[in-house]
């Protein structure tokens, strides 16, 4: 799977400044970022290297994300373990693009690319955006929460630097979201996100909670904090309290 985690386990030391060696770190990359995807049959354009090379780099080095800010209202513990967090997240402005690939993992990594070409200057104001996380995945199910649909919206927090006169995307699949403010009941979890992953984490959440009636029942997130391929990935599942 594609992440940021898998580039940035090639140190600074290994990116040169010479054109020369510039253009052997992007090709160098672009086959890494190939060979990840092609387990899950998702292809990686050549346009994607100078953007894999920037993220990779971080302009200046410093590897410094942004984390959504939220307020924690209350956590339900047992046995020292937390079950799940009830937080509250501020109205923010996301880009978001919704894909609809065969399977999820498939969805997430060809809106990703997209969205990681927004950031890297294909958009409005020229310049790098920044990463912020979580990415999070908008998915919805069945009423049994049993089937993901194919249709999953992968969204990026803009940076609070940008939050109050967003860039626009370039590409016209992307779009410029105000999320309202809201209330989630998250969860986390490690390990691969796919279909069965998810269902699993769903159904979890809803065992944990005392009550399901205060939540959306059909549409969920999943967001993601560190490397997708890594065994110890950090996820949680979102659900959302209705309005």
């Amino acid at each position: 799977m594609i992440s940021l985690e898998d580039l940035e386990s090639m140190s600074e030391e290994q990116l040169s400044d010479s054109p020369e060696e510039e253009q052997e770190d992007q090709d160098r990359l672009l086959r890494y970022w190939r060979d990840v995807a092609r387990g899950h049959q998702v292809e990686v354009p050549t346009d994607m290297a100078e953007p894999i090379q920037q993220i990779t780099s971080n302009n200046d080095g410093t590897h410094t994300r942004e984390q959504v800010p939220y307020t924690l209202l209350t956590r339900k513990e047992k046995c020292g373990e937390v079950v799940y967090e009830k937080r509250h997240y501020e109205k923010a402005h996301w880009a978001c693009i919704t894909v609809h690939e065969d399977t999820y993992e498939q969805s997430i990594c060809y809106g990703f690319m997209k969205i990681m070409r927004f950031i890297c200057q294909q958009n409005t104001a020229g310049t790098y955006l920044g990463m912020t996380i979580p990415i999070v995945t908008v998915i919805r199910t069945d009423e049994q929460h049993t089937t993901l649909s194919r249709a999953v919206t992968v969204a990026y927090y803009l940076p609070t630097v940008h939050q109050n006169d967003p860039p626009r995307p370039h590409d016209p699949e992307i779009v410029i979201e105000q999320w309202p403010a809201t209330i989630v009941y998250t969860r986390a979890f490690t390990g691969a996100t796919n279909e069965l992953s998810i269902i699993h984490e769903i159904s979890s959440l809803a065992e944990a909670l005392d009550s399901l009636a205060v939540c959306v029942n059909d549409s969920f997130i999943v967001a993601g904090y560190t490397n997708p391929a890594a065994a110890n990935r950090q996820n949680e599942i979102w659900f959302l309290e209705r309005p």
